[in-house]
């Protein structure tokens, strides 16, 4: 018998972009659409160039295997084709072209809620989920209260599940996908809704599962954990198979790849999603005191992040801030530049055209290390424009830093320079 748990040999995912479903109540209706449908279907077929701007290939010629037992894990940039390819692991959708053979029944967790009927309690998604696994009702039975333990929802198990917070849904999710003995568990990046004390837990569980002998796909954008929890790991980018490799290994290719290396991001054309419209990034870039654009910045002194950047139409209500991150893809702090209550009310309403937002980070924050800036700009909680969580890396160097003067490594991510004083009692 083959000890090959996912065989994906192939594999291809196309998306047309733009292609909405359309209600026709009436025959006029329908032959309005059928005119414009053989209009377009004509215009693509004069220029093969606009046929293929409306499509998006999501995934293409992706191949590999999954041993059983194998704890493999699924790095890539937003956009690179992991989400899609889980979700095609998960029979939630169909490929476009290549074949993917599954051996044993699997259990995902790819968004908070997957799988949930929210007009049912806690208690009756929990038979519903494992129904779906194939499960007797006496194996669930078994396993029902470990999993309503783990949850920590006993109060609500039997409150319909629509009345859960996004936190309640997610730990009762991943209890039902970890504890009901799928022999492959898929599980994309949702552990950042949890809390810390949370996550921990999730992941020793997912440690737990991988030690008896299932088979895990585990996608994160935090590379400790991917580093943790895997032995190899595959790295997406654009929607292709870039690199299979030991999990140290991809995690530094992947860290390493497609960053700048000067102290500034400037992006293409073809690197903007046309979903972003009317905001257009242009650069973010890293400056020292000096002005000068650096990869490598000193611990003891200011530097300055500016993120350039273009808007084609007015936006109400826009904030363009930065992610920071460890070299590990661990948050440090995100800030944006309307956080001021002052600041969001002079530019509540930004008009057309070129601007740049930029911040100081103090001198004394950071400890030594590689970072990563990511850039965000949104209206809150109204719409996303643009999100790049990985535009550029740099160094600290900690030259003159508090407690240089003894050869030891602090752990931590700040290295606060603090005013102590000492006194004599007696």
């Amino acid at each position: 018998m083959s000890n090959v748990a996912i065989r994906v040999e192939d594999l291809g995912k196309r998306y047309r972009i733009g292609a909405l479903a359309q209600r026709n109540d009436t025959l006029r209706d329908q032959l309005v659409d059928f005119g414009g449908r053989l209009v377009r279907r004509l215009a693509r077929r004069a220029d093969p160039s606009e046929q293929a701007a409306s499509t998006l290939w999501a995934l293409r010629h992706v191949s590999f295997e999954v041993e059983r037992g194998q704890v493999l894990g699924v790095i890539g940039r937003n956009g690179a084709g992991k989400s899609t390819l889980l979700k095609i692991l998960s029979r939630i959708t169909d490929p476009t072209e290549g074949t993917v053979t599954i051996r044993g029944r699997v259990g995902s967790l790819l968004e908070v809620g997957t799988g949930f009927h929210p007009e049912l309690t806690g208690r009756e998604n929990i038979y519903l989920n494992g129904a779906i696994l194939g499960m007797k009702r006496s194996e669930i039975d078994r396993k029902f209260d470990e999993i309503v333990a783990f949850s920590e929802v006993e109060q609500f198990i039997d409150t319909p599940v629509k009345r859960y917070s996004s936190g309640m849904y997610l730990r009762l999710a991943f209890a039902v996908a970890a504890h009901l003995e799928p022999e492959i568990l898929v599980v994309d990046e949702v552990l950042a809704v949890g809390d810390a004390e949370f996550q921990k837990k999730c992941l020793g569980k997912m440690g737990d599962v991988a030690q008896q002998g299932r088979t895990v796909l585990f996608v994160s954008h935090n590379m400790s954990a991917i580093l943790r929890l895997t032995q190899e790991t595959i790295v997406l980018d654009k929607g292709r198979l870039v690199m299979r490799a030991a999990s140290p290994e991809a995690v530094d290719y992947y860290l390493s790849a497609g960053h700048a290396r000067a102290g500034e991001r400037l992006w293409e054309a073809d690197e903007i999603p046309a979903e972003a419209a009317p905001f257009q990034p242009i650069a973010l870039r890293l400056r020292d005191r000096r002005g000068a654009v650096v990869d490598t910045v000193r611990s003891v002194e200011p530097f300055t992040v500016e993120v350039e950047y273009r808007l084609t139409a007015p936006v109400t209500g826009l904030r363009v801030g930065v992610y920071l991150y460890t070299g590990r893809g661990e948050p440090v702090f995100t800030s944006f530049d309307t956080d001021e209550p002052a600041m969001f009310e002079r530019h509540t309403d930004r008009p057309a055209g070129h601007y740049l937002s930029r911040c100081v980070v103090p001198a004394d924050l950071l400890n030594q290390g590689r970072y990563t800036l990511g850039v965000n700009a949104s209206s809150y909680h109204i719409r996303r424009y643009f999100e790049d969580d990985q535009a550029l890396d740099f160094n600290v160097d900690p030259a003159g830093a508090p407690g240089m003067h003894w050869a030891e490594n602090r752990q931590g991510v700040v290295r606060p320079r603090l005013d102590w004083q000492i006194e004599r009692l007696a």
